[in-house]
C-alpha cells in the first residue's frame, strides 16, 4: 500500500471523540464494560467446563461462544481505551493483524450463533433424536467448518483491502482498522474488493441470519402448542432475549458491510460498529446464563 508514492508504515486512528472531557467519561464507561465482559464470559466458560451436567452440545457451543467473546472484545476495547487517553498510531502490520482478527472472530460468531439456533431447533422439535443428530463428532465438525470458512474469508478480505493504494493520507476516522473504512480511503478500482466483501457478507451474515430466524420461527410455533401458559411465557421470554441479541448483531453488521456507499457519516459508522463489536460480548453471557437454571446452579457451586 502506498501514499503519494511512499509506503505507508502506520495509521492514525481518530477514535470515538476528540473532546478530552468526553474521552475521560468514555474511558471509565468502556473500562467497566470490558472488565464486566471478561469476568462474565470467563465465569460462564468456567461453569460450562467444570460442571459435568453442562457437558452437552448446547453448552459445548456456549463454551466456544464465551471464548470467542473474550477474544472478540479484546481485539477492540483495550486499544479503544488507549485512544481515549491519547490519539494512537497503529503500524501497518498491526492494522493487518487487527483487521484479520476482527474479521475472523466476527465471521465465526455470525456462523456460531446460527449453529446454536439450529441446536435449539433440534432439541425442541426432535427431543428424542437430539443426542443422535447433535453427536459430539457432528458438533466438532460444525465448529471446525465454522472457523475454517471464517478464516478463508478473513484472509481474502484483508489481503485485497490492504493492497489498495490510499488517497493521500493515512488518518482513519474510526476506532479500529475496519475493511469498509479503509476501502473508502482507497484510490483506484475497488470493485473486486467490494464484491469479495459483499460475497463474504452473504456467506457469513445473510445466510446464517436467515437460518437463525427460520429456526426461531419454528421454535416459536412449537412453543405455541405448549398447554401451560407459564411454560409458554418462560419459553417466549427466553427466545425473545436471544432474538434481541441476534437481531442487534446481524442487523448492524449487515448494514455496515452490505450498505451502499455514502449512506451515513463516519461518526454514525462508529456508533453502528459498537453494536456488533462491543455490545454482543457484553450481552451474551447475561442472555445465555441468567435465564438458564443449570448455569445458575453451576455458578452457585463455583462460588461455594
Amino acid at each position: 500500500m502506498e501514499k503519494n508514492g511512499s509506503a505507508v508504515t502506520d495509521f492514525l486512528l481518530m477514535g470515538l471523540s476528540e473532546d478530552p472531557r468526553v474521552n475521560m467519561a468514555l474511558f471509565v464507561l468502556f473500562l467497566f464494560i470490558y472488565l464486566f465482559t471478561i469476568i462474565a464470559n470467563v465465569t460462564l466458560l468456567t461453569a460450562c467446563v467444570t460442571e459435568p451436567r453442562l457437558h452437552t452440545p448446547m453448552y459445548f457451543f456456549l463454551r466456544n461462544l464465551s471464548f470467542l467473546d473474550i477474544c472478540f472484545s479484546s481485539v477492540y476495547v483495550p486499544y479503544l481505551l488507549a485512544q481515549f487517553l491519547s490519539q494512537k498510531k497503529i503500524s501497518f502490520p498491526g492494522c493487518a493483524v487487527q483487521m484479520f482478527s476482527s474479521l475472523l472472530l466476527g465471521n465465526t460468531e455470525c456462523v456460531l450463533l446460527a449453529i446454536m439456533a439450529y441446536d435449539r431447533y433440534v432439541a425442541i422439535l426432535f427431543p428424542l433424536r437430539y443426542t443422535v443428530i447433535m453427536s459430539r463428532s457432528t458438533c466438532i465438525a460444525m465448529l471446525v467448518c465454522c472457523w475454517v470458512n471464517s478464516c478463508v474469508i478473513a484472509i481474502g478480505v484483508m489481503v485485497l483491502t490492504l493492497r489498495l493504494p490510499l488517497c493521500g493520507h493515512n488518518v482513519i476516522n474510526h476506532f479500529f482498522c475496519e475493511a469498509t473504512i479503509l476501502l473508502q480511503m482507497a484510490c483506484g478500482d475497488t470493485f473486486v474488493t467490494e464484491m469479495v466483501i459483499f460475497s463474504g457478507a452473504i456467506v457469513v451474515l445473510l445466510i446464517p441470519s436467515f437460518f437463525t430466524l427460520i429456526s426461531y420461527v419454528r421454535i416459536i410455533v412449537t412453543i405455541m402448542r405448549i398447554r401451560s401458559s407459564e411454560g409458554r411465557r418462560k419459553a417466549f421470554s427466553t427466545c425473545a432475549s436471544h432474538l434481541i441479541v441476534v437481531i442487534l448483531f446481524y442487523g448492524t453488521a449487515i448494514f455496515m458491510y452490505m450498505k451502499p456507499k455514502s449512506v451515513d457519516t463516519a461518526n454514525q459508522e462508529k456508533i453502528i460498529s459498537l453494536f456488533y463489536t462491543v455490545t454482543p460480548p457484553l450481552l451474551n453471557p447475561l442472555i445465555y446464563s441468567l435465564r438458564n437454571k443449570d448455569v445458575k446452579m453451576a455458578l452457585q457451586k463455583i462460588t461455594k
